[in-house]
């Protein structure tokens, strides 16, 4: 039987091309030695039927493009220094959406500090956005740099995004959270001197601690850290979906996942919150609120699958 690229999905395809590549250092991005300092370089590409929900605006759709660049910069603890738009466009879609696309990217651009310095256009069946976003740090963080002891965190709430894109209505705090994203920029540079490791987490909790977990560590995460409100237990439930797969599973919340020390938890100036500790166990596990501990699937979202 023939091997699809469905079959292995996009981490495999990935760790290819990193196989068989030229560049010195991978993580969340390309690092990049330069002078006296790192170049940081990363690229995502979005495409409207797989990335945008069907109420996201096109002024989102650029800002969004955006995000998920910096986002990478963020985990790396990278100053913005350049970003580049490639954008493939329907013919028949009209001059003001193209024009509320670009919007978006600029105001984000504006946002994130990030000056807007080349690109591409051309033409596609769907919208298609792909951002290249540069960046530069003396002191890159890395995934995987944790020690046993290090406790997890998080810079903000996960599993709003994961809610929102299940619900229709427009104004609450979860539907925001999944059309208008923003990357934690401003905390990775100063998670840089702090954190022991980092990442940003975008296809779900469970798989990004798969993808920073190396042979003999192992993590426990607890529930009762994780502050899932009753509120959003409820909405889950209405929806027939468990809130907890939610939570570690879907992703797209574009925030920043870190390890640190104890020492350093009491010197960090941004708000965090711990969700659980580095182990020697091998195995990624969760500690639930009736006190029962299981294993974490290592699933997340895929491309390609």
């Amino acid at each position: 039987m023939t091997l699809k690229v469905s079959d292995i999905g996009e981490k495999e395809l990935v760790k290819y091309i990193q196989a068989n590549s030229r560049t010195i250092t991978q993580d969340d991005t390309a690092i990049t030695e330069f002078g006296s300092t790192n170049l940081i370089s990363t690229t995502d590409m979005l495409i409207q039927s797989k990335h945008f929900p069907n109420n996201m605006s096109y002024y989102d759709m650029g800002f969004k493009a955006v995000t998920v660049n910096v986002s990478d910069l963020a985990a790396m603890g990278a100053d913005t220094l350049g970003f580049l738009l490639a954008i493939a466009l329907p013919k028949d879609l009209e001059v003001e959406s193209f024009k509320q696309i670009i919007e978006g990217v600029l105001s984000a651009c504006k946002y994130y500090q990030i000056p807007l310095i080349g690109g591409d256009t051309n033409e596609a069946s769907e919208i298609i956005i792909t951002g290249t976003a540069l960046g530069l740090t003396d002191k890159p963080l890395m995934k995987n740099t944790y020690n046993t002891g290090d406790l997890i965190a998080i810079t903000g709430n996960i599993g709003f995004s994961a809610l929102g894109f299940e619900i229709e209505t427009l104004n609450n705090v979860y539907t925001q959270k999944a059309l208008k994203p923003k990357a934690r920029i401003k905390e990775g540079i100063v998670l840089k001197d702090y954190a022991s490791s980092a990442t940003d987490i975008t296809d779900g909790l469970a798989s990004e601690l798969y993808e920073i977990k190396r042979d003999g560590f192992g993590f426990m995460i607890y529930e009762e850290l994780l502050n899932v409100s009753d509120e959003y237990k409820t909405l889950a439930d209405k929806l027939n979906m468990d809130y907890l797969d939610l939570m570690l599973h879907v992703g797209e919340d574009f925030e920043l996942l870190f390890t640190i020390t104890k020492e350093n938890l009491e010197k960090l100036p941004i708000d965090c919150r711990v969700i659980g500790e580095v182990t020697d166990s091998d195995v990624i596990e969760l500690t639930l609120e009736n006190g029962f501990v299981e294993k974490i699937k290592n699933k997340g979202y895929e491309h390609l699958c």
